[in-house]
This record gives C-alpha cells, sequence and structure tokens, in this order.
C-alpha cells in the first residue's frame, strides 16, 4: 500500500522545464509592465528636477501651484512663491511636475 503511495508522489519523467519557462515569462511581463515604466517616470522626474531655473512654474506633491524664486544651492530645500507675496520653503523631492496649467486664481 505504501509503495503506491511513494510511486505516486515520485515524478515519472525528468526534469520538468516548463515551470522554470513560466516563470521566466511571469517576470518579463512584470518588467515591461511594471518596473520599466516606472523607472522611466522616475528619470523624468529626476531630469525635471536638475532643469528647474528662477522662473519656472512647478506643482508640489501637495498640489500647490507655485512659481521657483530661489534655488538654494546646495540645499535640499528651493524658495517657490504660492502668491504675491509669499513664499515657501519646500523639499526638492517633493516638486513633481511642471505648473504649466495655471491654478485657479482666488
Amino acid at each position: 500500500m505504501f509503495s503506491y503511495i511513494i510511486a505516486a508522489a515520485t515524478p515519472q519523467g525528468g526534469f520538468d522545464w516548463s515551470m522554470i519557462i513560466m516563470l521566466v515569462a511571469m517576470f518579463a511581463i512584470i518588467y515591461f509592465f511594471m518596473i520599466r515604466p516606472q523607472r522611466k517616470r522616475q528619470k523624468e522626474i529626476e531630469n525635471f528636477r536638475k532643469s528647474l531655473a528662477i522662473g519656472s512654474q512647478v506643482v508640489t506633491a501637495s498640489g500647490v501651484y507655485g512659481t521657483v524664486k530661489s534655488l538654494n544651492e546646495g540645499q535640499p530645500y528651493l524658495t517657490i512663491e504660492i502668491a504675491k507675496g509669499v513664499t515657501i520653503q519646500i523639499d526638492r523631492n517633493f516638486v513633481y511636475a511642471n505648473g504649466s496649467q495655471q491654478a485657479p486664481q482666488a
């Protein structure tokens, strides 16, 4: 009786390549649909941050529209003007987009 169970549990053929092929295919799908586009987007954001200049329109991660007033070279932050005469300092890592779409005026 136990010999039938043991015989049923052992593989009858050689090495099964289909499982390895399936894993490689799944990794390729994940890479091309998730990892690669994310890396591309991160590179675009990094290039945008490097190209910032005084007067550039920006949008912060929190949705605040503003204009760059000072880049504060050597510092981890920059100064943006969010309203006439109102400036804030914000970490460079939280500036995500070009603010070419004008914010609604209050």
